[in-house]
């Protein structure tokens, strides 16, 4: 909610500017009214409301100078002004002061919603705004950014982070005067439109030691939370935020709602992946099916997480790659990160299913029995689907069942058709699209990910830099 003030020393003005809004409807809430400049100055000091409604004229300093007061002490606040004089020069010095808006009293009803909604759409532009700025400084090794941006990061004092990433299941988001920890966060990021990044800060460490009540997740349709280590060290953060963000992935194995620490168990997991690249090596397939059958088990047995999945992934791609090299060259086989992979397969499931196939691919060689002109033709229908359903998600194992093609020979037809993979295929035509709208629209970038197929900012943002060479903030300015 965007936190607002009246300011006039007349007492119906307040109550006439109160009633003449639906404020709840468009996302504010009014946390104080004052007809004492001094004190509204003071509690705009402690408690930094998003905005102001202010008259011009009163007695002991007027809303010019409340207005010029607070823009001298660096306090990001916002004004409308409400006044009973119709001078231009009032209404320009309020503007050039930084006034959203100046308006006469009393204030015209049908103008009312007009200007609430114009209010309400600056607010959401300001913070996704804020909101792309802050997430790109704190994943920057350069932290002056992130210090200009916000004083909560005191290099200073002795003081202990953790992160947490929030999902929630659809566009529900949670009121930010409800805590769902047990004290307040210090920072809040939204990184798309149902994830959420917390970073909690305490000089006492056991305070990090957060617990959630169960029905919080109903209430706030919360779908996953993910909870990295804690740590003292300021230069930590981006480290943390990718800790929270893989144990937040944890879904992505189980497709449960839950809250997930990260922690890391390789140990575990690296005799089993041993054996599968043993077989690999040895080419003994056919023990594949047993200890195929027994993965998705072994993982969940042993509660295991994404970083164990990555482990996973990379080894037994080395191990097909590095045996079956020229079988295999054409195929989408590298190594991946956990936003990758979560891009690229919907389930754990699925991306088990794939590698599962590669194998049985390589077993079967000789067996290829499709008509080579039947599976250019549904190739052909496949590219045409994903150049015009790019935006949606999009997974090879679905495209592959949905056009008839077995999705191992899916990924020779691409690298040898396109010279691309598929990821690498459906990831152009989202940046090339989402260049576009930063060229040529007024679009949060945040919005623009969105209607280009990622829903999570936070990935956009790496992806759009690795393609492009600069973040989609530095493109748009440039």
């Amino acid at each position: 909610m965007n936190r607002v003030i009246i300011v006039d020393d007349e007492p119906w003005a307040i109550k006439g500017i109160r009633n003449a809004f639906n404020w709840t409807k468009y996302g504010f809430e009014i946390i104080g009214q004052f007809t004492s400049v001094h004190k509204a100055f003071e509690f705009i000091c402690e408690d930094r409301p998003d905005l102001v409604f202010t008259d011009i004229r009163m007695p002991e300093i007027s809303g010019l100078d409340l207005m010029r007061k607070t823009k001298d002490m660096g306090l990001d606040v916002d004004f409308v002004v409400v006044s009973g004089f119709a001078e231009f020069a009032y209404a320009q010095e309020a503007l050039r002061y930084g006034a959203l808006d100046y308006c006469l009293k009393p204030l015209d009803i049908e103008m009312a919603d007009p200007l609430i909604e114009k209010l309400a759409l600056h607010f959401s532009t300001k913070r996704s705004m804020q909101n792309n700025q802050i997430l790109e400084a704190l994943t920057s090794s350069d932290k002056s950014e992130l210090n200009r941006l916000t004083q909560l990061f005191d290099q200073s004092t002795d003081d202990y982070f953790r992160v947490f990433i929030m999902y929630s299941n659809g566009e529900k988001k949670h009121d930010r005067n409800i805590s769902v920890f047990n004290f307040k966060p210090t920072l809040e990021v939204n990184l798309g439109s149902r994830k959420t990044l917390y970073i909690l800060k305490s000089d006492n460490r056991t305070d990090l030691d957060v617990s959630f009540d169960s029905a919080v997740f109903i209430d706030l349709d919360i779908k996953t939370v993910g909870i990295s280590s804690i740590s003292n060290q300021y230069d930590h953060m981006a480290k943390l935020i990718k800790e929270a963000d893989i144990a937040a992935s944890t879904v992505f194995l189980n497709e449960a709602n839950g809250i997930f620490e990260y922690e890391q168990k390789l140990n575990l997991v690296k005799p089993y992946i041993d054996g599968i690249c043993s077989i690999i090596q040895e080419k003994k397939f056919e023990d594949m099916d047993d200890i195929m059958d027994g993965l998705i088990y072994f993982f969940d047995h042993n509660k295991l997480g994404m970083g164990e999945v990555v482990y996973l992934w990379n080894q037994v791609v080395s191990s097909l790659v590095g045996s079956y090299y020229e079988e295999l060259k054409d195929m989408e086989l590298d190594f991946l990160n956990y936003s990758e992979l979560k891009e690229r397969f919907e389930t754990f499931e699925s991306m088990c299913s794939f590698l599962y196939d590669i194998m049985m691919y390589i077993k079967q060689l000789n067996y290829q029995s499709a008509n080579e002109g039947d599976k250019n033709s549904y190739f052909a229908q496949m590219v045409k689907y994903i150049d015009t359903n790019f935006q949606n998600e999009l997974y090879l194992k679905d495209l592959s069942v949905k056009f008839l093609i077995n999705q191992v020979y899916c990924c020779q037809l691409f690298k040898k058709n396109l010279g691309k993979t598929f990821s690498e295929y459906v990831t152009d035509l989202r940046i090339k699209k989402a260049c576009e709208l930063l060229k040529h629209t007024e679009l949060s970038i945040d919005e623009i990910a969105a209607k280009v197929g990622y829903m999570d900012y936070y990935y956009f943002n790496k992806v759009f830099k690795k393609q492009s060479g600069i973040t989609p903030t530095k493109f748009r300015k440039s």
